[in-house]
């Protein structure tokens, strides 16, 4: 079966802190992503977590006007899930915190085989920021992502660092670096291609 032979869907789930419409580089890099994954037959969204009320917790519905069960409902019906969030104090936001917190109740989704619901989706990342913290984030990210059921593909990251301190987001630059640009490329293949893969041949 060929690359294009099978439709895919993928779900962005942006973790700024910014609610909409203020502009976010964690939208912009989510973008680029779904972009160069269009390029490889995947349809595919943003969902902006700051505009939705996420209760905190780790069920599937916390109650009393939880906006997290439609946005599970998304992330259920996609082959990729791909969290982008900014570097805050070194680490993720709190909003990205929050959705892997959420996502800990798939643990105890499972199909009739004790398999959890996620398994066989596959699972990206990408980060932004004026600080260090990426190299970690992204290891937090995939340990949680893994740890529930989502597959990790080889170089299944992305990420650009400003300059310490500085005053540069992403989304104020010139232009997308090269280096940048092609990683996204890359984790944009690879997850394809294992996404694919798992469709055809599940766990």
């Amino acid at each position: 079966m060929t690359d294009a032979a099978r439709p895919l869907t993928a779900l962005a789930l942006v973790c700024t802190l910014k609610a909409s419409p203020a502009e976010s580089s964690s939208q912009l890099l989510a973008k680029q992503l779904l972009d160069e994954l269009a390029t490889h037959d995947v349809t595919g969204t943003a969902v902006r977590l700051a505009d939705f009320d996420i209760k905190p917790g780790v069920e599937v519905d916390e109650g009393d006007g939880d906006e997290w069960p439609r946005i599970r409902e998304q992330v259920l019906a996609s082959d990729i899930l791909i969290i982008v969030t900014p570097t805050w104090m070194g680490h993720m936001s709190s909003i990205a915190q929050r959705a892997l917190e959420r996502l800990d109740a798939e643990l105890s989704e499972t199909d009739d085989n004790g398999r959890p619901l996620v398994e066989g989706k596959v699972a990206i990342a990408g980060v932004v920021g004026n600080e260090d913290g990426a190299h970690k984030i992204i290891a937090d990210l995939f340990q949680a992502l893994n740890d529930v059921g989502f597959s990790i593909p080889s170089q299944g990251a992305t990420y650009w660092n400003g300059e310490a301190m500085g005053s540069v987001d992403y989304k104020d630059l010139d232009e997308t670096p090269e280096s940048v640009a092609s990683t996204n490329a890359s984790v944009a293949h690879n997850a394809a291609h294992l996404a694919r893969l798992l469709g055809e041949r599940p766990y």
